[in-house]
Order: structure tokens, then C-alpha cells, then sequence
């Protein structure tokens, strides 16, 4: 039986709604459990959180309903906009339905003026992770020009830190103070983009890795997003966001209704890390097999498919211990460059005139598993695709707008365009037993209508999810990557039906080690693509040590991302080294929590780990140099004070050069065995690190000590 008031708990998380607040029900709380708190302590609750009246104001309390409108005096951004015909303009919802049960609350509420009964749904995760949507079924006609779903904060959450980026250097930090007014973030390329906000956290001043209160929101969803924090001199801060709309994109009739996107709420005590902790355990829920070591051909042969040299690169990746060998762009009708053959996914018997099927069944032979790149949603006009279905295409019809690398997008609302693409990949996937699709989506959507001119962007993305679906349903061991010029479409709505993202189309271990730093605020390791390349980064020119290279590699999905044939032979070992100390740390790595040490932004170095009750792997990586000439002594995030732990340093990869004439004396022990350490003084005291050049790293190996 459902009283006054609603609460959802997990995990040290409480959420707390006021069903009896008018004229909608109120948040009262998000953050800290409170505890079992009866109806009298929840009124308490409720009671003494009320604020003031102010002068020159509304005569009521303003307060952040879960539908904020006009209608109780709330001057920021509105739950709902959208009209009919120009009027009904202004919702006035009201509660007439609820329910509670699974630690799941249903909200039932009636809008006359809109003609929209609304159905919002929150959810709490055995993670403690809030997750919250909106239904909108119309009884009369109705534009939604757009739905953002709001949580409010505590006046002490004013610190904002959300993403940027560009292509090869993804998920960049950017952190501000949260003054009056909107802190908004939008993507309008048709997907989240390089440039994405990927993560909104807001917290107490000074919040690093370690420690501090912070609340976070992450929109899971692929195409265009809206993020905001936004607080007025009179209202509680809030913290949202939802899809973004274009004019005239959804337009419900009587009987049809929209479905927003599902917003994940986290809350956390412990700073970033903490947070972290909460998405990976929301995202380990979904029980997945031992990720495979991946060798892809892109830098080791381009568009160049020469079956001789394919297989040699097989049988040496086998050698090297890969698991799993994915075929690159350049495999289907006239690809032979990136300005034709998109669209025509059927194999270029002129390249490959026995088909796919020597170098599969080779790839197979050696015990490893294949994988085939695509990029289904884009078409290049020299395309027999492009040619015979130019409707296909969308975008305004005979004026299509500039190439961006040559390519255009396929309409995927058009119910034929769907049905092709869905056969071509179904058939391949069928004919060769493929076990992984490299999907890739390598340009933003501009433009993006239909031929009958009408904004697309949400029906382009829902169209997206039904094909993948759709595919996983036919061939439910079937794993893809999300690939988007690397890392342009990392969102928690394609991975509920992906198995994992490339972050980056940058191999370049300095780049990586930031792009993968952050991208690991949402994602677990396991779902973070990670690839060693050669010695010079073909995408910014830099020449790295091999065991910089390496080790920044080890902390991901791991793979090898160039020849192997043009490789030395002390290449090879290292890289079989590699791939065996991989496997090793794989259960820890691929499960355990990861952490972060809180150092100066001026300190050049990046330390971090994974660890869990019985063992932790750290990284110490030296991006740049620093004013200061030690490292100093380095915390080790994550141990227990009241335990002993023993440690070594990991030399497989080979060990970095160091800028001093001796390193600190437990190093010289660490590389002969284990040196035993109380947890309070790794967690307090901290270790003083050697002082590394810059583009090199060392591996810390920590055991609990049962001595």
C-alpha cells in the first residue's frame, strides 16, 4: 500500500517522491539513503526541505515536481513544450494513477489542456543507479517540441563537469562553476558526436576521483541530446536533459504516443570513482564471455586485400596469441578507396573470387574467431545503391548537401532501404558463421530529412536500434562494436544492444591514455576497445617506446592494431608477452573496480588501476614532463588501510627509462620480488614514484598479503 510518499533504495541510494504535493508530486529527496524512515519521518522530511515564499514571487513554495511546469511557478526549463496549432501551450498535469512494487515507481498523470496523458516511470537499480522515462499518449493532436526530465540538487552541488572533443581526441574535460541560469549541452550531428557531453556531474566544490559528493546524468540515447544544470536565484539547481527535437519531429495523433529516452541518475559520496563504480556494475548486470583478444587489419593493409598477405597476417596474430581477427573496410563490391562501394555490402569477387571464405575458414583454423566491418547507415553516391534507390538517401532530394568523406546516409525509416540492409548483413553473417561486426558510422547527420521533407533524426535512430535488434535476434551470439569515427557514438542506448565501443580512432598511447581515463567515467573496461599500433600513430605522427604502447593498451578490450608481418622478431616477443599478461589480468581487469589518483594538473602523470578484494594492477603513465623534478609519493586509490599488502612491478612489457641518476630503493626491490607494505601507509602515506620520462609507463602489480 502506497502512502504519501514513494521511495526507491539500493546501494546506499534513496529517492523519495512526494505523491501528495499539488498540483504534482515532488521530489523530495535524491542522494543518501536515509534509511527506513516511516510516513511521519518522511513528512518530517518533507516538511522542513519546504522553502521560503519569497517577495515579488509566486505566493507558493517553488519546488522541482517530476514534470516542472508554468502551472506551480517554475521559471526553468519546462518538462514538457509543445502546442496544437499555436494553444495548448500550457500543460497543467495531475497525478491520477500510481503504483510501487520492485523498487519501481510509476507515475500516472492527466493534462486536459495538452490533451497528453503522461506515464512516468523511475526505477532503482541494484547499482543504486536511478533510471527515469516519460510515455506521452495524445488523446487530441499535439507537436512535442521537446521533454527533458529534471531531478533537483542541494544548494552544495555547484561544480559542473561534462565532455568535449574532437576526432582522435574524444571525451576532453572541461569543468565549471554552476552559476544562475542554464548549463546546457546539445548534439545536433544525429548522434552524441566526438564533441558529445557524454556525462553531466555536478557535485561540492573541489570533487576529484576519490572523494566528494557528486550527482551525474547520462542520456542513453544515439541521436541528437540535450543535457542541462541550470539553477535560478529562487529555485533548487536541477540536473537533466532528454533527446533533442527538431521542428515538427514528433507530431502525435489521437491514439499515437512518444517514448523519451531513458536518463540514468547516479549519485555518489566518493567522488568519480564512486560514480564509476555505479555505471560499471549497472553495465556488468548483462553477463558476457571472456572479451577476445582482437587483431584488426585497418593499419595493418587498408583498403589493400591481398589474400596471401591476409593469411600470413592470421597465422602471425595466432602465434601472438589473438583470438579473435576482424577483415576491414575494403572487402565489398568497387571499394577499392573511400569514394565508392558504400551501400553495395555483397563481396568484390574481383578481390576476393573465391568469396570471403579461404581467409574465414583460414581465420577459423587457427582457433580464432572472425569479425567483418560495415557501416550500414552511409551510402557513397558511386554506389549501384545510390544509383538505383537514390530516395534512399536521406537528405533534401537533388540537392543532397556536401559529402562529408564522400559519403551520404541511408534513410533507415524507409521501410525497403531497412529490409536490404537487414538481408545483405543477415546473409553474410549467415554464410561466413561471423562472429563480430565491426559497425562503424564515420559522418555526422546533417540535414537529416526525408523525401517528403520531414525531420528524421529520431525515427533515423529508432530504425537503427529495431535493425541491431533485429539481427541479435537472429544470431543472439553475434557481438558488435560500436564504431563512429572512433569514439562518436559512446551512449548507453547502443550498448543496450552492443557489446562494446572504439573509443577512438587514435592509437597514439599519450592520446589514449586520457580518452581512455574518461571514457572509463561510464564505461568498464570490458566495453572500451583498445589497440596497440605501431610505433608512429598514423594519426598524429608520434613515435612511442613499444612498452608505452603496450601497457596503455592492456587496460581495455584489448587488440593489435597494425602488421604484424612487417614486425621484428623482439616485436613479436613483446607482443606475445603482451598478449599472455592480458590474459593473465583479464578476470581483474575486465571485473574489478577502477580507480584513480587525485595528482596536480601540472604533474605530467596519469596513475590508475583496477583492483578487487584480493589483487590490483596500477599504471603509472608519464604524459609530459612537470615543474616539480620528483614524482613524489602516489596514493594507491582503492586499498585497505587495515590490511597488508605485497607488491612487485610487472617488467614483461619492458621497463621504462627514468629521468634520475637512482630510482627510489623499494623499486630496485619490487623488480626482484614482492615487497610487503601496510595498507595505511600505501592509502595514506603513499609510494615514491621514480621519476619517468615522459611517454613511458611501469605496471604495479598488488596482492593482498596473507602472511
Amino acid at each position: 500500500m502506497v502512502g504519501r510518499f514513494a521511495q526507491l533504495r539500493a546501494a546506499g541510494v534513496g529517492f523519495v517522491v512526494d505523491l501528495a504535493a499539488s498540483p504534482a508530486p515532488v521530489v523530495v529527496h535524491w542522494g543518501r539513503d536515509l534509511g527506513e524512515l516511516d510516513e511521519s519521518g518522511l513528512a518530517a522530511l518533507a516538511l522542513v526541505g519546504e522553502p521560503a515564499v519569497l517577495n515579488n514571487s509566486v505566493d507558493v513554495p517553488r519546488r522541482c515536481s517530476v514534470w516542472p511546469s508554468e502551472f506551480e511557478g517554475w521559471a526553468g526549463t519546462p518538462a514538457l513544450s509543445g502546442h496544437r496549432d499555436g494553444v495548448a501551450t500550457t500543460p497543467r498535469p495531475r497525478l491520477v494513477e500510481h503504483s510501487l512494487a520492485d523498487n519501481r515507481l510509476e507515475l500516472v498523470l492527466d493534462d486536459a489542456i495538452t490533451g497528453l496523458r503522461i506515464t512516468l516511470n523511475y526505477e532503482m537499480d541494484d547499482s543504486g543507479v536511478l533510471s527515469a522515462r516519460a510515455a506521452l499518449a495524445a488523446s487530441k493532436p499535439y507537436e512535442v517540441a521537446g521533454v527533458s526530465t529534471l531531478l533537483p540538487l542541494p544548494s552544495r552541488a555547484v561544480e559542473v563537469l561534462d565532455f568535449t572533443g574532437k576526432w582522435c581526441r574524444e571525451r576532453s574535460p572541461q569543468r565549471t562553476r554552476l552559476g544562475h541560469g542554464a548549463h546546457v549541452r546539445e548534439s545536433r550531428r544525429g548522434k552524441p558526436g566526438q564533441d558529445s557531453a557524454f556525462l553531466m556531474t555536478v557535485g561540492v566544490p573541489g570533487y576529484g576521483f576519490g572523494g566528494g559528493e557528486v550527482w551525474a546524468v547520462h542520456v542513453a540515447w544515439s541521436g541528437d541530446q540535450r543535457y542541462v544544470a541550470e539553477q535560478l536565484p529562487e529555485t533548487p539547481p536541477v540536473l537533466g536533459g532528454g533527446e533533442l527535437l527538431r521542428a515538427g519531429e514528433v507530431r502525435l495523433g489521437p491514439g499515437e504516443r512518444y517514448d523519451t529516452p531513458i536518463l540514468l541518475f547516479a549519485w555518489s559520496d566518493e567522488g568519480l570513482d564512486g560514480l564509476a563504480a555505479r555505471w560499471h556494475a549497472l553495465q556488468r548486470k548483462k553477463v558476457r564471455p571472456p572479451r577476445p583478444l582482437v587483431l584488426n587489419t585497418w593499419e595493418a593493409v587498408y583498403f589493400n586485400h591481398d589474400l596471401d598477405r591476409l593469411l600470413a597476417l592470421a597465422d602471425a596474430a595466432a602465434k601472438v596469441g589473438v583470438e579473435r581477427v576482424v577483415l576491414d573496410d575494403g572487402w565489398f563490391r568497387g571499394r577499392r578507396d573511400d569514394t565508392a562501394g558504400l551501400g553495395d555490402w555483397q563481396v568484390d569477387l574481383t578481390v576476393w573470387p573465391h568469396g570471403l571464405t579461404p581467409f574465414v575458414d583460414h581465420v577459423k583454423g587457427l582457433g580464432m574467431q572472425f569479425g567483418l566491418w560495415f557501416e550500414p547507415e552511409m551510402v557513397n553516391l558511386d554506389s549501384d545503391l545510390a544509383r538505383e534507390h537514390p530516395d534512399w538517401i536521406l537528405g533534401v532530394p537533388g540537392e543532397p548537401g556536401p559529402p562529408s568523406r564522400n559519403q551520404y546516409v541511408v534513410d533507415l525509416s524507409n521501410p525497403d532501404a531497412w529490409a536490404y540492409l537487414l538481408t545483405s548483413i543477415d546473409d553474410l553473417v549467415s554464410e561466413y558463421g561471423i562472429d563480430y561486426i565491426k559497425w562503424d558510422h564515420n559522418r555526422d547527420l546533417h540535414e537529416a530529412v526525408t523525401h517528403a521533407g520531414r525531420p528524421s533524426v529520431h525515427n533515423q535512430t529508432l530504425a537503427l536500434y529495431r535493425l541491431i535488434d533485429e539481427l541479435k535476434r537472429r544470431h543472439p551470439d553475434l557481438e558488435i562494436e560500436s564504431c563512429a569515427s572512433g569514439g562518436g557514438r559512446v551512449d548507453l542506448g547502443i550498448l543496450a544492444r552492443t557489446d562494446r565501443v572504439w573509443a577512438s580512432d587514435c592509437n597514439d598511447p599519450v592520446e589514449r591514455q586520457s580518452i581512455q581515463r574518461w571514457t572509463a567515467q561510464l564505461l568498464p573496461p570490458e566495453l572500451i576497445g583498445s589497440h596497440v599500433g605501431p610505433e608512429r600513430s598514423h594519426t598524429t605522427g608520434r613515435r612511442t617506446d613499444v612498452s608505452f604502447r603496450l601497457a596503455t593498451a592492456l587496460f581495455g578490450h584489448a587488440g593489435i592494431e597494425q602488421d604484424l608481418t612487417a614486425c621484428s622478431p623482439e616485436e613479436i616477443d613483446r607482443l606475445t608477452a603482451w598478449a599472455a599478461l592480458h590474459k593473465e589480468f583479464r578476470p581483474l581487469l575486465h571485473s574489478g573496480r577502477v580507480v584513480r589518483a587525485d595528482l596536480p594538473d601540472d604533474a605530467g602523470l596519469f596513475f590508475h588501476g583496477v583492483i578487487s578484494n584480493e589483487q590490483g594492477l596500477f599504471c603509472l603513465a608519464r604524459i609530459s614532463t612537470s615543474p616539480a623534478g620528483q614524482s613524489w609519493r602516489v596514493r594507491l586509490p582503492g586499498l585497505s588501510r587495515g590490511r597488508d599488502y605485497r607488491l612487485r612491478i610487472r617488467g614483461d612489457l619492458g621497463l621504462p627509462s627514468m629521468r634520475q641518476v637512482r630510482a627510489p630503493e623499494w623499486v630496485t626491490a619490487a623488480l626482484d620480488g614482492w615487497v610487503r607494505v601496510p595498507g595505511a601507509a600505501l592509502v595514506d602515506a603513499g609510494v615514491a614514484m621514480p621519476t619517468l620520462d615522459p611517454g613511458q609507463a611501469l605496471l604495479l602489480e598488488v596482492i593482498v598479503d596473507r602472511a
